[in-house]
């Protein structure tokens, strides 16, 4: 594919006759390493299993966040950071991963990632603090950052063309279901103990998860001696990492603190640099950080924007829903995660029927639809009122949960599908990047949306439940209009084959 890719912002006939031609070439510059069937079996099982237990942690904690918020003493734009400090970590790992995928075997960066899981949920099973817990979900992402990528990319590089739509359906089980149950989980073990055991019952399986994938994977695999070009990592952690954290401040930027404006900024500006940086390594030595070549691929950009919509309205969605209903209508903690559960079933049940799907029809006939359930998911969640019954709010949580198990996998699948196979590792750090702040994003906003909604309810006489209600209401409207986007976005995304056969 053409290095001036990047420096497009459309496909041009000759641009798509170069990303046909790397996709061809691609087809047989595979390692030559022989891989049986069942080491490649072990391979993504062990690392689906460890990316299951890592994404939980996602949202593992909404459902427990008042309960932190009472025994710490802390507001809700302070607890947030739990998610989003978290989300912000993997913004900052994630696009170090391509430079790994290439410098380290598979089994050092699974070692590396469980290891700093383990640590981080050991710190925050027994935090007193809300410094301490807020250490342990850093170092948790750290880990987190790492599986993601490596997940992908081994299904990628294992897995034939033909059937990466069915494997990817089992990666979105995980990528999109984990942090779907995760407040399911919450609930249940919050209302049967504490909220330090939704760590403490992971760190058991952690190190269990980490003893047997140091026994089954084996150091296999290319690696290069690549330098660590240590101002694109610096440029990658102000700009990734100044953005996020503006955008979970945004309560603070409305209330004056210039702080987090300042953030942005120098968010702004690193990320500029860092891009700037990346196509001068690329054009002069081959040797970019990360290659942003990916971006030059329409399927590759679309895929990755609808992806970044359907985290941001997920993981946002998820840490309203709860306040809303616990303290908004007053159900119990159990209750909320009992009513999170059925939709995060089907979720879990269709994402590989979804993959087999997109083999047979391509992404259109899927993600269209897909788009149009998570959009009214949100809406019919902004509908929600004080005597609303508990199966309305179920059947809006399916409704939501059906369009994200319709959108992950297609959409996953077309974009790192669509890039040619030197770029895979790249392409995986890109896309969970953007993910990741995708999620942060709308954790951040949404959030932000909920507080002011609620603050201005308040002023205005409403009680403090009607006040939550009020701004769950802002909040799903906000994130609506989100979903109207992804739906606008999603027609004009291909199938991969379609793109070979206009490039010839």
């Amino acid at each position: 594919m053409s290095s001036d890719a990047s420096h497009t912002n459309s496909r041009t006939p000759s641009v798509q006759q170069d990303d046909a031609a790397a996709r061809s070439e691609s087809d047989s510059d595979r390692s030559p390493e022989v891989l049986t069937t069942r080491h490649i079996v072990s391979v993504l099982a062990v690392l689906v299993v460890s990316a299951l237990i890592m994404i939980l942690n996602e949202t593992v904690l909404s459902v427990a966040i008042p309960d932190i918020m009472n025994d710490f003493g802390i507001s809700a734009a302070t607890a947030q950071w739990l998610t989003t400090g978290f989300l912000l970590t993997m913004a900052c790992i994630i696009p170090t991963t391509g430079w790994m995928l290439e410098r380290f075997t598979i089994k050092r960066l699974f070692v590396v990632a469980l290891s700093l899981f383990v640590v981080g949920t050991a710190l925050a099973t027994f935090a007193q603090n809300f410094p301490t817990i807020l250490a342990g979900r850093i170092i948790q992402a750290g880990g987190t950052g790492i599986v993601l990528p490596l997940l992908m990319t081994s299904t990628l590089i294992m897995v034939p063309p033909a059937r990466r739509g069915t494997v990817m359906g089992l990666n979105s089980v995980v990528i999109a279901v984990a942090p779907a149950i995760g407040p399911t989980l919450s609930g249940i073990i919050v209302n049967a103990l504490s909220w330090h055991w939704v760590f403490g019952l992971m760190l058991p399986m952690g190190v269990l998860v980490l003893f047997t994938g140091s026994l089954v994977l084996k150091p296999t695999g290319q690696t290069r001696a690549l330098p660590l070009d240590v101002p694109s990592v610096l440029l990658a952690i102000v700009g990734f990492g100044g953005i996020v954290y503006a955008l979970g401040s945004v309560s603070a930027i409305v209330a004056g603190n210039p702080v987090p404006l300042i953030g942005l900024v120098l968010g702004v500006i690193g990320l500029s640099l860092f891009v700037s940086r990346q196509r001068r390594l690329q054009r002069n030595s081959e040797s970019a950080f990360l290659d942003l070549r990916p971006f030059g691929v329409r399927n590759f950009r679309l895929g990755v924007s609808v992806l970044m919509i359907a985290m941001a309205l997920m993981l946002g969605s998820v840490m309203v829903l709860p306040i809303l209903l616990q303290s908004g209508m007053g159900f119990s903690v159990l209750t909320v995660g009992l009513v999170m559960l059925p939709g995060g079933l089907i979720q879990g049940l269709l994402s590989p029927l979804i993959g087999r799907a997109y083999d047979k029809f391509g992404p259109r006939p899927v993600v269209i639809p897909g788009t149009i359930l998570l959009t009214a998911g949100e809406w019919l969640f902004f509908l929600v009122a004080p005597g609303t019954g508990i199966a309305y709010i179920v059947g809006v949580h399916i409704t939501f949960s059906l369009g994200m198990a319709m959108i992950m996998t297609p959409m996953m699948t077309v974009a790192l599908g669509s890039l040619p196979h030197k770029l895979y590792g790249h392409g995986s750090a890109i896309m969970n990047t953007l993910q990741q702040l995708g999620g942060a994003t709308g954790t951040a906003l949404l959030t932000a949306a909920l507080t002011l909604g609620a603050a201005v309810a308040v002023v205005g006489g409403a009680s403090d439940n009607d006040a939550q209600i009020s701004g769950a209401h802002v909040a799903f409207g906000f994130g609506g209009v989100l979903g109207v986007v992804a739906i606008l976005i999603a027609p004009f995304i291909s199938k991969v084959k379609e793109e070979d056969d206009a490039a010839r």
